[in-house]
């Protein structure tokens, strides 16, 4: 018989036969981690572990953490939406009148963007204005609030102001 498997007599000898019942075992939990997992998206190692104890599975934490590599499942995170954008306000809107502009030098046109980033417990806001033609930073602020000061804030802090002037648009 070993002959015609074509395996030494030590190999034969070294097989272990638990290792056919585990692969067994393991997929019948793989089955049920793939089924919480479909079921229920947002779940993780933690959750899942937690769903499979409470469906009798005598299993750990690293054992289904191990399986879900192997298997390439992964936790979809649903992310909350955050609205930054106040559209309804009663302030004058300008037209952009960079379209018409080519841009031949620095200190042509600067322009200005808000953006937020997001901590642990909260986000704070980041103001930042760019020469337009170099792309250097002419200043930037970062406040906790969403508030009209904040981009003219960038503008003030620092000594760039005081350094570079914008010359005449056209």
């Amino acid at each position: 018989m070993v002959e015609l498997g074509g395996v030494s007599r030590a190999s034969f000898y070294r097989l272990d036969e638990g290792e056919c019942r585990r692969g067994d075992r393991d997929m019948d939990l793989r089955d049920a981690i793939q089924r919480t997992a479909l079921k229920w998206p947002s779940y993780g190692r933690p959750r899942i572990t937690a769903e499979l104890k409470r469906q009798g599975w005598k299993v750990g934490p690293n054992r289904v953490r191990r399986i879900m590599r192997e298997d390439n499942l992964l936790c979809v995170r649903k992310r909350k939406f955050v609205v930054t954008t106040d559209s309804n306000h009663d302030r004058k809107v300008y037209p952009n009148l960079k379209s018409k502009m080519e841009l031949s030098g620095i200190n042509r046109l600067w322009v200005a963007d808000i953006t937020y980033i997001r901590l642990e417990a909260e986000f704070v806001y980041l103001a930042v204005v760019i020469d337009a033609f170099s792309r250097r930073v002419i200043g930037w602020a970062l406040d906790r609030t969403l508030e009209d000061d904040l981009p003219l804030e960038a503008l003030r802090i620092g000594t760039a102001p005081a350094r570079c002037r914008p010359g005449p648009s056209f």
